[in-house]
């Protein structure tokens, strides 16, 4: 397939019923991997921003900020068998390849040479994967409430080991058949605890934050176009002699992110170092060292029978897993910056709008496109009288009060 723009009307995604924000526009490229459907605001000229959502969700949940951030040239794409995106099969025994090779050839086709990359949930793994493979491309690298280098589930220490050889306990088969059911059907409702509506309200959200009634409406409609099966989500899998009983299989995003074929960790020694940014919610259950999707936890509670209990089958650390690898990323010369927004889940950008973009404009704007390469940013005035990353490691208030700050 050719490089080059498909026609739309781009006031309203393709099969969507709502229309976009003002600013925000919707256009589908051909580039040679796929069809790739992105978001993108009408700035020209500014310095550019790549966005990548998360898994059971599209672009379109980035809207919001790409609306907020006119003085960027934004382009944020629905990825393979998300929102209006060509759905094809992910190869999960690639890792999350795929989906970097998707953006490499969405950013041929666009002419793009350098840009800032923010990714959020399964987007941030997938940046992190993009920045392993192109770090000439990424000047600086935003993992918004992303996952761990080790994926999903299924392994116990800071250093992604695995509970078992196969890999037990992550993959789609940890999918429950009632949420595959739901979106199958197509269910727009919050009749269940496994429809995407009431995923949408209490995972991807903190239950307390409530969306505008339209806002919603439209995420919910992306979330329904996402692609369903073997192939696809959850993708395939395997009986297994281990708890919980079911493997990784070999397509599909879910399994794409099993530690059998995630692993991340390379980050920590690539060359260029682009300052890294990682801004998560206190409250946030999908990411979290007791993810309340974790199939220990889930265990704990009785909800999947015959846990093996914590010397067997512990909660995935997955936050103390992300710290480690970026704390290796600083030792070997990088920089990196951790944001923890108060009463927020893990939507930060959704559930604290403005603190977000103010925290994430401050962050882009000092590091500018033509700017020399890596060094430690200059102290923020506001932070004055606050011990320095190498004086104070541990946790601190910032400058603002909705968030803690690691440095």
């Amino acid at each position: 397939m050719s490089a080059g723009y498909y026609p739309t009307d781009d006031s309203i995604p393709p099969r969507s019923s709502y229309p976009l924000a003002p600013g925000v526009r919707s256009r589908t490229v051909g580039t040679h991997r796929l069809r790739q459907h992105i978001y993108t605001n009408r700035t020209q000229d500014g310095e550019r921003l790549l966005l990548v959502h998360g898994d059971t969700a599209s672009a379109r949940f980035f809207e919001s900020l790409i609306a907020s951030l006119p003085e960027y040239t934004i382009v944020a794409p629905d990825l393979r068998g998300y929102g209006a995106s060509e759905a094809q099969p992910a190869d999960a025994e690639r890792g999350l390849r795929d989906y970097s090779d998707d953006l490499e050839a969405l950013v041929e086709a666009l002419g793009w040479e350098r840009f800032h990359l923010l990714g959020w949930a399964l987007g941030g793994n997938i940046a992190m994967q993009y920045t392993i493979d192109h770090p000439e491309r990424v000047k600086t690298l935003t993992l918004h409430a992303t996952g761990s280098p080790y994926g999903f589930g299924g392994t116990k220490d800071d250093l992604g080991a695995p509970n078992f050889d196969d890999f037990a306990g992550s993959g789609g088969g940890l999918i429950a058949p009632d949420i595959i059911e739901r979106y199958k059907a197509k269910d727009f409702s919050a009749g269940s605890p496994y429809s995407p509506r009431s995923i949408l309200r209490n995972l991807m959200v903190k239950p307390t934050f409530t969306f505008a009634a339209e806002q919603e409406d439209a995420l919910v409609e992306q979330m329904l176009m996402m692609a369903t099966g073997d192939q696809y989500y959850p993708g395939n899998s395997q009986l297994s002699e281990n708890w919980p009983f079911c493997a990784p299989g070999d397509w599909g995003a879910n399994n794409a992110f099993s530690p059998k074929y995630c692993d991340l960790s390379g980050l920590a020694a690539i060359t260029p170092q682009p300052p890294v940014l990682w801004a998560r919610g206190a409250d946030d259950v999908m990411v979290s060292d007791s993810a309340a999707t974790d199939p220990a936890i889930l265990g704990r509670l009785g909800v999947i029978p015959d846990w093996p209990g914590d010397a067997i089958c512990p909660p995935q650390p997955m936050l103390r897993q992300i710290r480690a690898m970026l704390d290796a990323y600083r030792a070997n010369g990088g920089v990196y910056e951790e944001l923890v927004f108060e009463d927020c889940g893990h939507a930060p950008l959704i559930e604290k709008p403005e603190q977000f973009r103010l925290a994430f404009r401050n962050f882009l704007a000092g590091r500018p496109l033509n700017s020399p390469e890596i060094t430690p940013p200059a102290p923020d005035p506001a932070d004055a009288g606050v011990a320095s990353a190498l004086e104070e490691p541990e946790q601190r208030r910032g400058p603002f009060g909705w968030f803690r700050r690691h440095s």
